[in-house]
């Protein structure tokens, strides 16, 4: 080969070279352990990042394993790791991503049981979806926002006539352990189903801490009432690390915000939010962020406001959609005074107060109407039932105060007994079993009755069967009651006629 051809080549080779060397910044491992990992180097992570701990030879990992850069200090990061930290040791690498947790999104989520990450664990093989948002976003501005004004009917007749929901608000669910919660949050989830009034909301159920029998149950629960097609289950369960608990929230809401972007209508359960807050003083005790009152850092607060405000009803510009939002707090005693509750409390547009008392007295749902409250109000009721169940609150609260005097013995005025004997009445037409919503037309039949008293001359403890019974014979001879109610939303003179009418006929057919 002479000169010239040699040089011919060397130009080749120069054109055609690629530098493919990429300089990266990378960290390494300093301690791990508890979910928790303290890594130096990783001088330019942003918060919130997702990093990589990669897997090597000394690693004895095959696969690498992602974390959460939470604390930003000046010499070393602190993260939590997503998942196993048993392979992850001192001196692993640890690199930047770039990249914002985000998780799947879109209708090939319904029907499905994820982890917070959004991976399947129901074994019916990988989510096909193209789309993913990030756990984190910011909550839209007041301008994008518009008052709450259209019902989202629960079937629980105590709620939808004392205490309604309305679509894009934010009602949180309170009371000690086992005083039906879940059970309440489970049925207006089996009613969206049921509800003729308006456009079917999708639901997405948050279960934190919660062992996997209990989910388990819940989800033969919602596809036994054909309501698990439009529902999604997030699990974090009690084996789970405190990182998962602490993320369930934030990508439960971010799935239900893609149908409240879509236009749609959605509502979020989030069982529960003092299970949330545990696991965040957890992490942050571990990252060694300085503790505040009951040893929960200074940001608990706005963990869950920051969660919360991502819930509303968006504008017309906006697509008019909507997320509703169900917290869950578990109280200890009965205290709803405490440092959990209150900020919570706070942040909601009302809440619904579960009694252990009434609980155990058969009163279920167990609803102390004194301390649960709706900042919407009959905003969000249909004019059926503004009419019907206007004073049913008063009547009822009225009721149990009397209640407490009566068990003296002592001779009671006319007056009093009246208002004891309807007040027993009104108890018993709100008392429902689990997993049994009743829709919205039927409950306005029977608070209709119990209201307007034709129900004074019925035993109490036959109330529960007469209302069964109305509700099936309206339904057999005066259809046309249940599509009037349906179709305007209201009662006229005229309708209010025949449901009388019908009442009155069918307690000839009863022998009390």
């Amino acid at each position: 080969m002479n000169k010239d051809e040699i040089i011919e080549s060397l130009k080749g080779a120069i054109s055609t070279f690629k530098n493919d060397t990429e300089v990266e910044k990378i960290g390494r491992v300093i301690s791990v352990g508890d979910g928790i990992a303290e890594i130096a180097g990783l001088s330019d992570v942003v918060a919130s990042e997702m990093i990589e701990f990669v897997a090597s030879s000394q690693s004895k990992r095959k696969s690498s394993v992602f974390g959460l850069a939470l604390n930003l200090q000046e010499y070393k990061v602190g993260a939590i790791i997503l998942g196993d930290d048993k392979g992850i040791q001192e001196g692993d690498i640890v690199k930047r991503t770039g990249k914002i947790l985000s998780v799947p999104v879109g209708h090939a989520l319904l029907g499905r049981v994820v982890n917070p990450l959004g991976e399947p664990l129901d074994g019916k093989g990988a989510l096909v979806t193209d789309a993913f948002s990030p756990v984190e976003r910011d909550a839209p501005g007041v301008l994008e926002r518009e008052s709450v004004n259209t019902p989202l009917h629960t079937g629980i007749k105590a709620i939808d006539g004392m205490i309604p929901i309305g679509r894009g608000q934010r009602q949180l669910i309170i009371g000690d352990r086992q005083t039906g919660k879940t059970a309440l949050a489970i049925d207006a989830i089996i009613n969206q189903g049921n509800d003729r009034v308006s456009k079917k909301v999708t639901c997405v159920y948050v279960a934190i801490g919660q062992k996997k029998a209990t989910v388990a149950r819940l989800v033969k629960e919602l596809e036994d009432a054909r309501a698990f097609e439009y529902t999604i289950i997030v699990a974090a369960f009690a084996s789970d690390p405190a990182s998962l608990w602490y993320l369930a929230p934030y990508g439960a809401c971010a799935m239900a915000e893609y149908f409240r972007d879509k236009g749609e209508d959605s509502l979020i359960i989030y069982d529960d939010l003092s299970k949330h807050a545990w696991a965040y003083r957890q992490l942050s005790l571990l990252l060694k962020r300085p503790p505040g009152r009951e040893a929960y850092p200074g940001d608990i607060f706005y963990l869950h406001s920051r969660l919360l405000e991502r819930a509303g009803k968006l504008s017309k510009e906006k697509g008019n959609g909507s997320l509703t939002a169900l917290p869950i707090i578990e109280t200890q005693a009965g205290d709803i005074s405490a440092y959990i509750p209150t900020n919570v409390i706070s942040i909601t547009d009302g809440q619904i107060y579960l009694e252990s008392r009434l609980f155990y007295q058969g009163i279920r749902p167990a609803i102390n109407v004194g301390l649960s409250v709706s900042r919407v109000g009959s905003a969000a009721q249909t004019k059926a039932m503004k009419k019907i169940a206007g004073k049913l609150r008063l009547e009822l609260a009225q009721y149990r105060e009397l209640e407490a005097f009566a068990q003296f013995g002592q001779d009671l005025d006319p007056q009093t007994l009246e208002v004891l004997e309807k007040g027993r009445r009104l108890t018993e037409t709100l008392k429902q079993v689990n997993f049994a919503p009743l829709p919205f037309e039927k409950q306005v039949v029977q608070i209709f009755a119990a209201t307007q008293g034709y129900l004074h001359d019925i035993p109490v403890e036959k109330v529960i069967e007469f209302q069964k019974g109305l509700i099936e014979y309206i339904q057999n001879f005066n259809q046309d009651i249940y599509e009037f109610l349906l179709d305007q939303k209201d009662i006229s003179q005229e309708t209010q006629a025949k449901l009388v009418k019908a009442i009155e006929e069918y307690k000839k057919t009863v022998s009390v």
